[in-house]
């Protein structure tokens, strides 16, 4: 499946910022039988002072900036075209979360794949007893480690009410898990926590969803929204899986992904800093349309 993608980001300052400095993850990403990037820009308004095009450690498109002079406004803005490959039908050939534990011993790397990355916490995603526990308490004795994502994620969707207005980003996982409501970074972030509480290997993934407008509906510009949802390691043989919480369903070639990493801080789509007083608001809009 080709989709064309069209990703705006502005800030506007109250008051004029004299100096910035940012990480960007905005560039769908590149997945060897998984998904093909065709072409890809980036716009920065004003130009920036300072760029740098890099790869971090887990193998993101990442572009770093820096602004130098006073300016009121910075826009982003992202065009691309990309190949969306269909995932095969799912054989579950994982093992038992006994069986996992030895696998991960098993794998003697350190790259940017290797689960022991995934495995405690980290920045976003601390260890919580409390999500461990309601993990726990979904799965049963006898449970592949492929079942058990599938069981946790269903029942966070079945538990947790979507809620755009309920957090920010910055919202820890234990507060959304508390009030049982928030949006797909939080049902992510719950989610890996309670699978690592598990013993199971889980990361964030930040991209885009393809949206479909009610029937008879024509489908509204700048309607898609960035998206987020969970990859977890599931043994040698079959590897990392993708489930998307928030819609209590396998990723498949809607899901376009733009990066991966241990949670929201790894993968951020704007990260940095900002001098400036006064206010700074945030518009977004996303398009992601197919092209058959």
């Amino acid at each position: 499946m080709l989709f064309d993608i069209r990703l705006q980001i502005t800030y506007e300052y109250e008051d004029a910022a004299v100096a910035a400095r940012h990480i960007l993850h905005l560039m769908p990403a590149g997945l060897a039988g998984e998904q093909r990037l065709i072409a890809g820009s980036i716009d920065i308004q004003p130009p920036p002072d300072e760029r740098i095009d890099r790869t971090d450690f887990f193998g993101n498109q990442v572009v770093e900036i820096a602004y130098r002079s006073p300016h009121t406004e910075e826009s982003f803005l992202v065009k691309g075209r990309v190949e969306r490959f269909a995932r095969g039908a799912e054989l579950d050939i994982t093992p038992e979360l006994a069986g996992l534990s030895r696998e991960i011993a098993a794998v003697h790397s350190l790259g940017p794949d290797a689960p022991s990355h995934f495995l405690g916490a980290s920045a976003r995603v601390p260890m919580d007893d409390e999500i461990t526990a309601y993990a726990r308490e979904q799965i049963s004795d006898g449970m592949t480690v492929f079942d058990i994502v599938r069981t946790v994620g269903l029942a966070l969707n079945r538990d947790m009410r979507f809620d755009p207005e309920a957090t920010t980003v910055e919202t820890p996982p234990r507060e959304a898990f508390d009030n049982r409501h928030g949006v797909c970074q939080d049902f992510t972030h719950i989610m890996i926590a309670g699978l690592r509480g598990l013993g199971v290997p889980a990361g964030y993934v930040s991209g885009f969803l393809r949206t479909e407008p009610p029937p008879g509906q024509p489908r509204l510009e700048g309607a898609d929204a960035m998206h987020a949802w969970v990859r977890a390691w599931c043994g040698i043989e079959t590897g990392w899986i993708e489930y998307d919480p928030t819609n209590a369903m396998m990723v498949g070639q809607d899901h376009i992904v733009i990066a991966r990493g241990r949670d929201y801080f790894d993968v951020a789509p704007v990260k940095g800093v900002s001098r400036s007083s006064g206010t700074q608001t945030t518009k977004q809009a996303v398009d992601v349309i197919p092209q058959g």
